[in-house]
């Protein structure tokens, strides 16, 4: 028998904060659109396992490792039992900036998790794949997109009442473009309530491999780069266009779909190590002088913490890599912490042949992004530029060794759970 506990809490902050994912000078937020939540399940079969979407860009990995061990000791379970799913949102607090928003942050959803440990319930689930049209690949003659919307349904016993919907979509949580000084979960936020809305149960919405996928509906007075093109809308709309969007498609699938208590549930992590090299300061200078042409990036901080591993003799960095499964009999979604693109994704789901195979970034923690090989090659802002702002925030001054993504996702392949 499958048990589920849910519950939620807001994680607004009630005073102007510094909002994290813009190139800006001023950050400051400077009210509210919507509020921000944080939820939790925990599951139940046999062992407990606990998933936690959070409205935030994401933490560094020490902040959401705090976050599992006090979570896994309230369960009484081991840190890979915990699994947090942050959806990338780029209208949301830093939490590094404000050790009194992380402390809230982390209190209440520790308050969350008792809440949902006292109500589990049998339930029974399934799931299903609508296919989505609210993503654009944001990279020059790339035109990958994963369309699923993984859909995984949750009902009680009697399989009328609804007790959680869990909706995996890609595409970047930034519908609102830099000229936003609201705070705001986004087109999550939009998604969530209309769906709450037609089928009167919660709903989770968990974001996918999107480093290089961008909204294809946006509201911002401005063009910015992820917006210029045919293909993008602009709209006053746009939170709900997103929503509208998947909630088109999924309304013909969610009746159909059969639920089930002879299921496995497993979640578990693997570790591997991946390698960085520290460029050369010829290098970087000429990195520092692209991002400031380009996107307006001031590199001068990053060049001094290039020289400081030079002057220490560090010329190259070593990541330990977690990559963590939730399994729900075929349904499976893995997660790491990176800015993943796209084609991690689309790449482990037809070698595994299994569309309910879902690889994520954004999983206990938001590091850099992480480029296929070929678009490694081309170099740009997700590949270099980018770092030049957050590095402080990854303990590495650059990208992974190209050949990464290949190792990255043998792994993945490797440790996947067995399946029919």
């Amino acid at each position: 028998m499958i048990k589920l506990g849910y519950a939620e809490t807001d994680i607004t902050p009630r005073t102007p904060l510094q909002l994290v994912g813009f190139n800006r000078v001023d950050n400051t937020s400077r009210g509210i659109l919507k509020p921000l939540l944080a939820q939790v399940s925990i599951w139940e079969s046999g062992n407990r396992h606990c998933l936690i979407t959070i409205d935030s860009i994401g933490f560094k990995k020490e902040l959401a490792d705090r976050l599992r061990i006090k979570v896994s000791n309230i369960l009484g379970v081991t840190c890979d039992k915990v699994m947090l799913c942050f959806s990338h949102c780029h209208s949301a607090p830093n939490v590094d900036d404000s050790k009194e928003y992380f402390e809230m942050v982390i209190r209440n959803i520790l308050m969350a998790v008792h809440s949902a440990e006292i109500d589990m319930h049998p339930v029974l689930a399934g799931w299903d794949n609508v296919e989505v049209d609210i993503g654009v690949n944001r990279r020059e003659n790339n035109t990958n997109l994963d369309k699923r919307a993984g859909i995984l349904k949750v009902c009680g016993l009697n399989k009328e009442e609804r007790k959680l919907l869990l909706i995996r979509v890609t595409a970047h949580c930034n519908v609102l473009k830099r000229d936003n000084y609201l705070i705001s979960p986004d087109y999550f936020g939009s998604i969530r309530e209309l769906l709450q809305e037609k089928y009167g149960c919660p709903v989770m919405v968990i974001q996918g491999s999107a480093g290089n996928i961008a909204p294809k509906y946006f509201n911002s007075a401005e063009t910015p780069i992820d917006a210029s093109g045919a293909q993008y809308s602009r709209s006053s709309t746009a939170l709900e266009d997103m929503a509208a969007a998947v909630w088109e498609k999924l309304s013909q699938r969610i009746a159909l779909i059969e639920v089930t208590d002879t299921l496995a549930i497993d979640m578990y992590s693997r570790e591997m190590s991946l390698y960085a090299d520290v460029p050369s300061l010829a290098m970087a200078e000429k990195i520092a002088e692209e991002a400031m042409k380009y996107c307006g990036i001031d590199g001068r901080a990053w060049l001094e913490e290039i020289k400081r591993l030079h002057n220490a003799g560090v010329y190259r960095q070593e990541e330990t890599v977690e990559v963590q499964y939730f399994a729900i009999g075929k349904w499976c979604i893995c997660g790491v912490p990176y800015e993943l693109m796209v084609e991690f994704a689309l790449e482990s789901m037809e070698k595994l042949n299994n569309p309910f195979f879902y690889v994520n970034g954004y999983t206990n923690g938001c590091l850099s992004y992480f480029p296929t090989e070929e678009e490694y090659d081309k170099g740009g802002y997700e590949v270099y530029w980018s770092i030049l702002l957050y590095y402080k925030y990854f303990n590495r001054v650059f990208p992974f060794e190209r050949d990464s993504a290949s190792k990255l996702i043998a792994f993945i392949l490797g440790n996947a759970p067995i399946t029919e």
